[in-house]
C-alpha cells in the first residue's frame, strides 16, 4: 500500500521556512492559502482543506495555533484507533505537540520534527512519558488482542503495579493487568473453485483458526495462485498476495499434501501450502496443512522472525479517473484519494500537469495528444504487473473519454486486474452551470468528430435529438481540419429551433481563460469555436434572462410552470 501522505498546512509566508524543514524530514506537500508562492497545494479556506486532508487519512502537520486545526476536526471526531495523527508546530519551530493520535504515529512524528527543527516535542500520553511506550500501541509487527484492558493497564503500571505482557500467536484472554499481544507471523495460504461463496472461504478459516486456538491477529497476509486474482472468494481479503505457479511450484520440497489433479488443472501440486509458504520465504513452517472445506481449501505457515515483508505482488487495478477541468476545487474526494494511493500515473501531459501538485512519489507516464489507445494498454500492462494505476482523463472519464476503451480493451483480451470508474465534472455539466441551468430538462450529448464514428451516424443523431427536442452539448465540435461538421449540424437543428434560442459557448473550461457566452442561434458563427470550445444548443423551451446585474443566464424549464398557474 501507499504510504500516509503528510499534509502540511501553513497560514502565511512567516511559516514557510519551518515547513520546508518538516518536509525535507518526513515528506509530504506544503498545503498554503491562494496566492502563496511556496506552497505546493493552494486552498480558499484554511478550516476545509485541513477537515479535508483529516477525512482523507492523511497525517496532518499545522505550522500554526493548534487551536485552528482543532476547531477544523473536532466535528471529524470519532474513533481513536481510525484516527490519522495531528501535530501543531510553532511557527518558530519550538514546540511540537501531537494533538490527535499518540500511539498512531503523532508521537513519532512530533519526535521526528523536533530533532530536525531544534524544537521541544511535548509527548503528553502517560505511558511514554514514563515507560518510553505506548501500552496499547506495541509498535510493527505487533497486535493488542484486548485494547479494552490497556487503559486499565497502564494506570496500575502508573501506580507501581506490575502487568504482564504476553507475546503469543495461541488465543488468549488477558485482563486488566494482564495485556496478549499477538505476533503478525502468521500467513493464510487459499486456493478454491471458481464461483466459490466469499463465505466459505471466511468460515473455513474462522473454523481453523479456532480448532487449532490461533488468534486471528497473527495472520498478516493472505495469498493465492494468480489464476484467481479475480475470485471474489479470495480477493475480499484485500491486499492478497498472488504467486504464479512456476513460483508455487518451487515450493513442492515444502508442502505436505501434494495433489496430481490440481497440477494438473493449474500447473503445480500445490496452491493453499505452498502460497503460505511462498509468503514467507525461506524459513518458513506450515503450521497447519491443506485443510479442505467443500469447495475451499486453506492453509497456514509461521514466520521465523518477528516481523517479515511479505513476498507475491497484489492484485494490479486501474482506477479510470475524471479530474473535471483541472481545479482542485472542482475534483472529487474519491478521485484525489485515487491519485494519492496509486503508485503510477497514466495520462496525456496536459492532464497530468494539472494534478501535479497531488503527486507524491507516483511515476508519471506521459503520452501526447492521441494515442488513446496507447495510453489504455499501458495502464493495462502496468496494472498486470501488479501496480496501482491511476488513468488521468479531463471532464468525467466515461463520457467520450478512455473509460470505454479500458473496458473494450478487457472485454478483447481478457484479463484479471481490477478496474473501477471514478467520475468527474464533465464540459457540458460546468458549462450548465455557469451559463445558469440549460440541462434542467432532457438533454443529449453528441461528439461531432467522425474520426472513430461514421458522418452518417452522426447525422441521425443529430436530426433525432432535433426533432426529438433534446438540449444538446456538442463536443469536439471544430479543428482545423474539421471546419464543416458544426455548420452542418446547425443547418440540420435551424427548422427546429427559434432563432432566439440560447447557445451557450463555453471555452477552456476550469481554466484561468475560461470565456463563457449565451448568443442567440440565429447570431451562430461558426468561426467562434474551436476544439477547446464546446457548443450547448437549448431546445425550443430553452429561455435566456437578464438579470439586474447585467448578466445573461440561460435555462430549460422543467414543467413546474404548469402547477404554478392558477386553477
Amino acid at each position: 500500500m501507499a504510504q500516509r501522505q503528510i499534509a502540511i498546512f501553513v497560514l502565511g509566508p512567516s511559516a514557510l521556512s519551518t515547513a520546508r524543514k518538516i518536509k525535507e524530514t518526513v515528506g509530504g506537500l506544503i498545503h498554503g492559502p491562494e496566492g502563496l508562492a511556496g506552497a505546493d497545494v493552494h486552498f480558499e479556506k484554511a478550516t476545509h482543506a485541513i477537515a479535508k486532508a483529516f477525512v482523507l487519512a492523511q497525517a496532518v502537520i499545522g505550522v500554526c495555533a493548534s487551536g485552528i486545526l482543532v476547531r477544523s476536526v473536532a466535528s471529524r471526531l470519532e474513533l481513536k484507533h481510525r484516527e490519522p495523527p495531528v501535530v501543531a508546530v510553532a511557527e518558530d519551530g519550538s514546540s511540537v505537540v501531537p494533538l490527535i493520535g499518540g500511539h498512531h504515529g503523532a508521537n513519532d512524528l512530533a519526535k521526528q520534527i523536533s530533532v530536525a527543527i531544534g524544537g521541544h516535542a511535548a509527548i503528553t500520553t502517560a505511558s511514554d512519558v514514563r515507560f518510553g511506550e505506548a501500552l496499547d500501541e506495541p509498535g510493527e509487527g505487533l497486535a493488542l488482542s484486548n485494547p479494552e484492558d490497556a487503559k486499565s493497564a497502564a494506570a496500575a503500571r502508573l501506580r507501581g503495579e506490575e502487568i504482564v505482557q504476553e507475546v503469543t500467536i495461541y488465543r488468549k484472554r488477558g485482563g486488566p493487568k494482564h495485556l496478549v499481544y499477538h505476533p503478525r507471523v502468521l500467513t493464510v495460504g487459499i486456493g478454491c473453485e471458481r464461483g466459490t461463496d466469499p463465505m466459505e472461504v471466511r468460515q473455513l478459516i474462522s473454523d481453523t483458526l479456532l480448532k487449532h486456538n490461533i488468534a486471528e491477529k497473527s495472520v498478516l497476509r493472505h495469498a493465492s495462485i494468480d489464476l484467481k486474482e479475480d475470485e471474489p472468494a479470495i480477493n475480499q481479503f484485500d491486499p492478497v498476495m498472488y504467486f504464479s505457479a512456476e513460483e508455487l511450484k518451487a515450493e513442492e520440497h515444502r508442502i505436505k499434501s501434494p495433489s496430481s489433479v490440481v497440477e494438473k488443472e493449474v500447473g503445480t501440486p500445490s496452491v493453499a501450502e505452498a502460497a503460505a509458504l511462498a509468503l514467507i520465504g525461506e524459513g518458513a513452517e506450515l503450521i497447519v496443512p491443506k485443510t479442505k472445506s467443500k469447495r475451499a481449501t486453506i492453509a497456514i505457515a509461521k514466520s521465523p522472525e518477528a516481523y517479515f515483508i511479505p513476498n507475491g505482488r497484489i492484485r494490479g487495478s486501474v482506477s479510470v479517473v475524471g479530474i473535471g477541468p483541472g481545479e482542485h476545487r472542482l475534483m472529487s474526494q474519491e478521485v484525489e484519494f485515487k491519485l494519492w494511493d496509486a503508485s503510477e500515473w497514466v495520462g496525456y501531459s496536459l492532464y497530468l500537469d494539472l494534478v501535479e501538485s497531488l503527486r507524491n512519489g507516483q511515476t508519471r507516464h506521459d503520452f501526447p495528444l492521441g494515442d488513446e489507445e496507447k495510453r489504455c494498454r499501458h495502464a493495462i500492462e502496468l496494472a498486470k504487473q501488479g501496480k496501482r494505476v491511476a488513468l488521468v482523463c479531463s471532464g468525467d472519464p466515461a463520457i467520450f473519454a478512455m473509460a470505454a476503451l479500458v473496458y473494450e480493451l478487457i472485454d478483447r483480451e481478457p484479463c484479471r486486474i481490477a478496474v473501477e470508474v471514478h467520475p468527474g465534472i464533465s464540459a457540458f455539466q460546468l458549462a450548465s452551470a455557469r451559463a445558469g441551468a440549460l440541462i434542467g430538462h432532457d438533454f443529449c450529448c453528441i461528439s461531432l468528430s467522425d474520426l472513430l464514428t461514421p458522418w452518417e451516424t452522426i447525422v441521425k443523431r443529430v436530426t433525432a435529438a432535433a426533432e426529438g427536442d433534446f438540449v444538446i452539448s456538442f463536443y469536439n465540435p471544430r479543428s482545423l481540419k474539421r471546419t464543416d461538421q458544426i455548420v452542418k449540424a446547425f443547418d440540420i437543428l435551424r427548422p427546429h429551433r427559434r432563432p432566439d434560442t440560447p447557445v451557450v459557448l463555453a471555452s477552456s473550461l476550469g481554466r484561468p481563460e475560461e470565456n463563457v457566452r449565451i448568443i442567440r442561434f440565429a447570431d451562430f458563427r461558426a468561426e467562434d469555436v474551436d476544439m477547446l470550445t464546446l457548443v450547448m444548443v437549448g431546445s425550443s423551451q430553452s429561455r435566456a434572462i437578464t438579470r439586474g446585474d447585467g448578466k445573461t443566464y440561460a435555462y430549460t424549464p422543467r414543467g413546474y410552470a404548469k402547477k404554478m398557474e392558477p386553477r
